[in-house]
């Protein structure tokens, strides 16, 4: 498929803010017909279970229950039927991987953002579809890759924190998220909403934010989709590997490393060690570290007023650093 220009309005600050700032911009995905029920469900139907997300939350942004479930055989008309009447949150994994019409709409895209701002490289691209519930919320959190949400259905309100700014998400957490051993939910208070920038999201509108911004979503109506796309470039990758390699010298050396820097020679020192222990590992242990994930607590259960039942025995397992509010120093 040959997509016109997919960017609508913008201007050369919308272009040269890419990566460096908070940008709200106008796109048209949603014109592209790749978005409505009958072709959500055909996705859902052929893409692999193991890239499906399917999530449940309650109603408190400052208690984080936000819990996963199984498919259970569900077809996807029906769990697209779940997400209009219920309160779910699918994240359909690595869509381009699979979908070769949105991966050619966001090849479309990226190329035309790497020709028109200076300096931007967009590598390693991925992108994840997130449809769900009028009422669904995601909970504060940072994403690792550089993240734009590209919102084509339903509205949402995106609460965007400072960044760059250990008050919202301490050096601690943010070590731990990249080296993998927490997930990207970090601790909230509710005392940060002063401080973020609000943003009612319509569709044909895009949110983009620098690398590792603490944000959360609540959806204010309607059957909700957004294309949430990601990439890395050198600078992405080496300020990552950078979080990383402080919590392997704090954990393995007993060194605070307080710069977070990737741009100053030690960044380049710490992403050689944080590789030359990645090889290590993968050499000795047979494969790369595996990143924190969810327990499955719940299934579609197409015979409940609700739609989903608890697994039995099923355990929730909450990191300590979110059982509580308020940051970690």
């Amino acid at each position: 498929m040959v997509f016109a220009s997919l960017l609508k309005d913008w201007t050369n600050d919308d272009f040269l803010t890419l990566e460096r700032g908070v940008i709200l911009a106008q796109h048209a995905l949603a014109e592209t017909g790749l978005f409505s029920d009958e072709n959500l469900a055909r996705i859902l139907d052929n893409h692999p279970e193991s890239e499906l997300t399917i999530s449940t939350m309650g109603d408190d942004p400052t208690r984080f229950d936000w819990i996963e479930g199984e498919r259970n055989g569900a077809s996807g008309e029906q769990i697209i039927r779940l997400v209009h009447e219920g309160k779910l949150w699918l994240n359909v994994r690595r869509i381009l991987d699979f979908d070769r019409e949105i991966r050619e709409a966001v090849d479309s895209i990226y190329a035309e953002l790497e020709s028109r701002s200076p300096g931007f490289k967009a590598e390693q691209r991925s992108a994840n579809l997130l449809i769900s519930s009028s009422t669904a919320m995601v909970p504060y959190h940072v994403d690792m890759p550089v993240n734009m949400l590209w919102h084509i259905r339903g509205r949402k309100r995106v609460w965007v924190y400072p960044h760059f700014d250990l008050r919202f998400v301490s050096q601690t957490v943010l070590e731990k998220v990249c080296a993998g051993e927490l997930s990207e939910d970090v601790p909230y208070d509710p005392a940060f909403d002063r401080f973020a920038l609000v943003f009612d999201v319509e569709p044909g509108q895009l949110l983009t934010w620098p690398q590792l911004t603490p944000h959360r979503v609540q959806n204010l109506g309607g059957f909700c989709v957004s294309l949430s796309t990601e990439h890395k470039n050198p600078r992405a990758r080496r300020r990552i590997n950078v979080h990383e390699a402080n919590y392997w010298l704090r954990r393995n050396c007993g060194r605070f490393c307080r710069s977070t820097s990737a741009d100053d020679w030690k960044a380049y020192v710490k992403q050689a060690l944080i590789r030359g222990i990645r090889l290590s590992r993968r050499l000795t242990a047979g494969k790369a570290k595996d990143q924190f994930v969810y327990s499955k607590a719940f299934k579609i259960d197409l015979d409940q007023p609700n739609g989903i039942s608890m697994i039995e025995q099923a355990q929730v397992v909450i990191p300590r650093e979110l059982q509580t509010s308020g940051s970690e120093s």
